[in-house]
């Protein structure tokens, strides 16, 4: 964005942003995110009261989530504040602030919404799109199976190293939030794809070039994020898949299909690397609709 604090503020934001990472290993995109709703409140601040982010009180505050969510959008009003308790914590830890003005700012409630996932039907024909007469489609299939059979966000599936892989115990090494690493099984499937990959396609797509990343471009690149989300639309249309579809719905498939087959829920905690259990807990919502959904479609009195 065009407008940046003043040099007391802006060094203020980067001090707080470096004990983020410290503190927690946040990543670029998160960080970015802070630094982001920091500017914005500051800006407003400076057009509208005059006053700098240490003067804050709650009542700015209030005003500003008014001033930028009118329609009470309750997820982004959550998410602004949750920025702006943090920042405004650090503050008073560092004695910047002798009070904190978010106290007494009640958080908005969000209604819970059940993740997008994909039928076994759909992953089935998503899987089978790839052309496997060509390099590209040889790479993208391995790296569909991967996903789905490992549940990995985007950002771990384009990061895996050849270092990561080993065929040999069928496991990744998987390098989530916050730099924790994780051992995720493969699957014989996803294995036997990428092997094909290894030894067919992607000494072909590199063309003498050298890469450590297992999933590489013509540049001689790993894939980035939005290379691969845009493939994976192209298939999901090739497939004749309805919905809007991104990398993440695959993840949230690997695990509503592992619950809905009687996985245990601390095993599907553990594969997708979530902190708190809670946050996984939304895929026995998921898999409980599923049950609902099929007993009133079959059954003579649902």
């Amino acid at each position: 964005m065009s407008f940046k604090p003043d040099k007391k503020e802006n060094a203020l934001i980067d001090k707080f942003l470096d004990h983020l990472w410290l503190e927690d290993g946040l990543s670029r995109n998160t960080l970015s995110s802070y630094r982001f709703d920091l500017y914005n409140f500051s800006n407003w601040l400076n057009k509208t009261n005059s006053i700098f982010l240490e003067n804050v009180t709650k009542s700015d505050i209030q005003q500003y989530l008014s001033f930028k969510f009118p329609s009470s959008k309750a997820r982004s009003i959550s998410r602004s504040l949750s920025t702006l308790r943090r920042f405004y914590r650090f503050l008073y830890r560092e004695k910047k602030i002798t009070t904190d003005p978010t106290l007494q700012i009640q958080k908005p409630k969000i209604p819970k919404s059940l993740p997008k996932s994909l039928s076994e039907d759909e992953v089935e024909n998503l899987l089978e799109a790839p052309d496997l007469n060509i390099d590209i489609g040889i790479r993208d299939k391995a790296m569909i199976e991967l996903l789905y059979a490992c549940g990995l966000r985007v950002s771990e599936l384009v990061n895996i190293q050849l270092t990561e892989l080993n065929l040999d115990d069928g496991v990744i090494r998987v390098t989530g939030k916050g730099d924790k690493t994780r051992l995720v099984p493969m699957g014989e499937d996803a294995m036997d794809y990428i092997q094909k990959y290894l030894l067919s396609a992607r000494g072909a797509i590199l063309k003498n070039k050298k890469s450590k990343y297992l999933f590489v471009t013509h540049h001689g690149k790993s894939m980035t994020r939005q290379t691969f989300w845009h493939s994976l639309k192209k298939y999901a249309l090739i497939a004749n898949i309805k919905q809007s579809i991104s990398p993440h719905i695959l993840r949230h498939a690997f695990a509503t299909h592992l619950i809905n087959h009687g996985a245990d829920l601390r095993v599907v905690q553990m594969l997708l690397g979530h902190s708190d259990i809670s946050t996984t807990q939304i895929y026995t919502h998921v898999a409980r609709e599923r049950l609902k959904t099929i007993h009133k479609t079959h059954h003579p009195r649902g």
